[in-house]
């Protein structure tokens, strides 16, 4: 089925990444439940309780490790001015941003999650919102792949960033995404977790064995005639989020213990949004990592005792065991995308009234090699794939017609791109 080239085996493989530490993750959900609410319009003045206290102590955290591993993580803390139904005010919203510069400084990967909280009205910004799941156990994942990662070079830089605003309108997602593009970076995938610390759901069902990535397929950055040419190719399926979201699946069954990925085929919760949602809408591959059975007794609730049954988002609701599995999903994930090349910008393929297809693609920077994969247009999972050296390739009784093709850029030491779908090639 595939053929190896010996240039793509010359180095080998770094060694398996440590086991993401839950005393730390529960350690840092503790510290952020203990600033009492971090809603967007807490105070920003005192220094043990709010959003400012809160993100403050963020900031601090990527200090410490930028000075544990010489100076390789950047602290950053980016700001805006917002004004929605949820701050008719106004509000500043910073995102506090651990940003570890890779060796192609352009090419990023970014690791997300929120940290305010709020209670059962969005505009309570006084009242203990302890935000244990959503989402002190997102911002606790970052923290602890930042510390885990920045033990090591990659080619790409990490970003890891720490939202505010997001229960007002995603508002922190947002200025991260645009400052993305005003910089230009090439973002080649952006993680987002929220609600990622839970396996006992409502009405006390208990998923503990997976964990749900929401992505889109028609892509939210395409125009109409874009998104007739995706319908046209058959490409519903293997938008860049669809394609990152693949590779997440495939890298979760590679970790002993871990859990399995539900690849969830929309963007995100029925009628529900996230952090991920502004990087989709600029073109940004992104997507979203949540729990596979959501409490909703424990989100977005005043805290009290109703019946026997608690409300709020405490820490009595959190498993951290199951977050240290999804926290080593996001880790594996980054460090191999962080240390392939970009992926393709283009691929096509061709073979009209033929039994073969010529597959062509665009070169890619310090590429070591690429890999063609396919599958009959019945399946949604690559069955085959080739490694190559050049920029095209015969796939010889492989009709056009009845398969998908795509193709992924490879490192030295066979770290993979996302896979580009393959369209119409280009005429010559």
């Amino acid at each position: 089925m595939a053929m190896l080239i010996p240039l793509l085996l010359a180095a080998a493989p770094a060694p398996a990444l440590p086991a993401p530490s839950e005393p730390r993750l529960r350690a840092t959900v503790t510290t952020l439940v203990g600033f009492g609410t971090r809603h967007t319009l807490s105070t920003v003045t005192d220094r043990k309780r709010g959003i400012g206290a809160a993100r403050d102590w963020a900031a601090a955290r990527f200090a410490e490790m930028a000075k544990d591993c010489g100076g390789c993580i950047k602290v950053e803390r980016i700001a805006r001015r917002f004004t929605g139904p949820r701050a008719p005010n106004g509000v500043m919203v910073e995102d506090v941003l651990g940003i570890q510069k890779g060796r192609d400084s352009e090419r990023v990967v970014i690791v997300g999650a929120h940290i305010d909280s709020r209670v059962t009205d969005e505009m309570n910004a006084t009242a203990d919102a302890p935000g244990a799941n959503d989402d002190a156990s997102g911002v606790a994942l970052v923290l602890e792949a930042a510390r885990i990662l920045s033990k090591r070079s990659h080619d790409a830089t990490i970003v890891y960033a720490v939202f505010s605003g997001e229960e007002q309108g995603l508002w922190g997602a947002t200025l991260l995404a645009d400052t993305a593009k005003a910089r230009g970076w090439q973002v080649s995938a952006m993680l987002n977790n929220d609600i990622v610390g839970n396996t006992v759901g409502q009405g006390g069902v208990r998923v503990a064995d997976r964990v749900r990535v929401f992505s889109e397929g028609i892509r939210a950055s395409e125009d109409m005639v874009q998104q007739q040419e995706r319908r046209a190719i058959g490409g519903e399926d293997d938008g860049p989020s669809r394609a990152l979201a693949k590779a997440i699946d495939g890298i979760a069954g590679t970790l002993p213990g871990g859990l399995d990925v539900m690849l969830d085929r929309r963007p995100d919760r029925f009628g529900r949004g996230g952090d991920h949602e502004p990087f989709l809408k600029l073109g940004y591959p992104a997507v979203r990592f949540s729990v596979g059975a959501e409490n909703w007794d424990r989100q977005h609730q005043d805290l009290r005792t109703e019946n026997g049954v608690d409300y709020g988002d405490t820490i009595a609701g959190m498993d951290f065991p199951y977050l240290a599995k999804v926290t080593a999903i996001n880790m594996a994930t980054l460090e191999r995308l962080a240390d392939a090349p970009a992926a393709p910008a283009s691929a096509g393929i061709a073979g009209a009234l033929s039994r073969d297809t010529t597959v062509t693609w665009s070169p890619v920077p310090n590429a070591a090699g690429y890999r063609v994969r396919w599958r009959r247009n019945d399946a949604q999972d690559w069955t085959a794939m080739r490694d190559v050296t050049g920029t095209s390739t015969v796939l010889q009784q492989v009709p056009v017609d009845d398969h998908f093709v795509g193709v992924s850029s490879l490192a030295a030491d066979g770290s993979e791109s996302l896979v580009t779908f393959a369209g119409h090639a280009a005429r010559r």
